[in-house]
């Protein structure tokens, strides 16, 4: 069971260079320690997933120790001086990462909401960004992460996911989705709506296949191996039907 009272972790990261006499630092904080970022944290998201802002704030507000919780990555600049002086810089939101409670797995998270800011991407800072959810998840107790994509799985696997099973998390909303409706739309799709080939799919008036025909034997048991090192295909599809990757990391 991951603990209830927790010494806040240090997830301060300073710039490997100083700009000249400026100094950089990288901190991910849990958001409600900073309700001034709130604001700023709602349009971040909103350039990637539409949604009215005052929604979006209220989702935000909600974010609390107990989970589900919204961690943000921020970077910290003030001159080497101030640095000394322990005094505040200029703060620049980077990227944010939600985290749940997975049902019936008290040593598990589930992430989602995953983005860095349009403007800062290709800079190295998703990987901070999943390093530091990594860092705080294991800080509280917890040992594995669990997440969804549609089409970041290998970025996920450079960083050591691996294809798994679907969870049911207790987000804001999610922990009213019972499991069996989530499987319903998360589930391997039915041998009955595996494309039709003919060999599969043979017409009725041909005979019964002959043993030679061994063939169709390895086809369907290679179609019931696990998924595990497929990043090319997943057998999931999420509420619109789309494609899904669900991940798994121990950590």
């Amino acid at each position: 069971m991951a603990p209830s009272h927790f010494a806040q972790p240090s997830l301060t990261q300073p710039s490997p260079s100083l700009m000249g006499s400026v100094s950089e630092l990288l901190t991910a904080v849990p958001l409600h320690q900073r309700p001034d970022l709130v604001e700023v944290c709602a349009e971040l998201i909103n350039e990637e997933w539409k949604k009215s802002k005052t929604s979006r704030m209220y989702s935000l507000q909600k974010s609390t120790d107990s989970f589900p919780m919204c961690l943000v990555l921020i970077k910290t600049q003030r001159a080497t001086e101030a640095a000394e002086e322990r005094k505040m810089g200029k703060t620049q939101l980077l990227g944010h990462a939600r985290l749940s409670r997975v049902v019936s797995q008290p040593e598990s998270l589930f992430v989602e909401t995953v983005v860095v800011s349009r403007a800062l991407r290709g800079q190295g800072y998703g990987r901070k960004l999943m390093e530091a959810t990594e860092r705080y998840a294991k800080s509280r107790g917890f040992r594995h992460l669990h997440l969804t994509t549609h089409d970041k799985q290998h970025f996920y696997a450079h960083l050591g996911y691996t294809t798994s099973e679907p969870v049911q998390s207790m987000g804001f909303m999610s922990s009213l989705v019972p499991m069996e409706f989530l499987q319903m739309f998360s589930s391997p799709p039915p041998h009955a709506r595996a494309p039709c080939t003919t060999i599969v799919c043979p017409p009725p008036p041909l005979p019964p296949l002959p043993p030679s025909l061994s063939p169709l034997t390895s086809l369907n048991s290679s179609q019931s191996e696990p998924y595990d090192h497929n990043l090319l295909e997943t057998p999931y599809r999420d509420l619109r039907g789309l494609p899904i990757f669900w991940m798994k990391k121990d950590i």
